[in-house]
């Protein structure tokens, strides 16, 4: 999972960026009005609640959140009920397999986007199910440290976590822990209850097999690809089975 792990850097790196242009407060606000579909109350609704904490960490004001919530709820109008949820397949070049997730109130417009993006750097959008057996959906909860290994060895056989990584993130030491979907509320809920910082909590899609990528022109090819995905308004998440060496991860990280 280490390739995932570095992607997930880059793009919580990215995200800090991103949040100066408002690029991460329409996204997230996004999932806050889907989520509140199933109720606006976050006390009683696990996806709206990471939403909001989601939100918070990024820096959405208050009332921007509430709005969020108040649409979603059906107290703004019917502009929730437009979104739906889209999930497209494809490959990039070395036959990377590639999931997005995104919400959208056009489909024309999304795949006609996705497309473009594919075909600039070297990809190809699929059909339903290219890829998709490839992946596995798993609950991560990312936990910013430091982080005490053995403490954390015997909360995560409590909460019932499956696994975990040690992984630097937002430029210090950290983890992620991976469960069941059906347990990542008691996954974070343990945590945070064992006083560990819970910096997010989210169904994450897990590839099972890695292609490693030793090729710099081939690296930038599908980092641009992925950064471009990621770039489109109507997209939520981008995940891809492949890992980037320490040479070229350094390389371009350092671009």
């Amino acid at each position: 999972m280490a390739g995932h792990s570095k992607w997930a850097n880059i793009k919580r790196q990215k995200a800090r960026v991103d949040a100066v242009k408002g690029k991460v407060f329409a996204k997230i606000s996004r999932e806050i009005i889907v989520a509140a579909r199933q109720g606006g109350d976050p006390a009683g609704n696990f996806q709206l609640r990471t939403a909001i904490e989601k939100a918070k960490a990024a820096a959405i004001p208050n009332d921007n959140i509430e709005r969020a919530i108040a649409k979603g709820a059906g107290k703004l109008g019917a502009g929730a009920s437009e979104l739906e949820f889209i999930r497209y397949e494809g490959y990039g070049v070395g036959g990377v397999a590639i999931l997005i997730e995104g919400l959208t109130d056009n489909r024309n417009r999304t795949a006609a986007d996705l497309r473009v993006a594919f075909s600039k750097n070297g990809g190809n959008l699929g059909e339903t199910g290219c890829v998709s057996w490839m992946f596995d959906q798993k609950g991560v909860v990312t936990l910013t440290g430091p982080i005490d290994e053995e403490k954390l060895l015997e909360t995560l056989v409590e909460a019932e976590a499956q696994s975990y990584e040690l992984t630097p993130v937002n430029d210090t030491d950290g983890a992620e822990v991976y469960t069941e979907i059906t347990n990542l509320e008691q996954l974070s809920q343990v945590l945070r209850e064992h006083k560990f910082y819970v910096v997010e909590a989210e169904w994450r899609w897990i590839p099972n097999n890695i292609i490693e990528v030793n090729d710099i022109e081939k690296a930038r090819l599908l980092m641009k690809l992925m950064n471009g995905l990621d770039d489109l308004d109507d997209i939520q998440n981008v995940t891809a089975n492949f890992e980037l060496s320490d040479a070229c991860y350094q390389a371009l990280y350092n671009e």
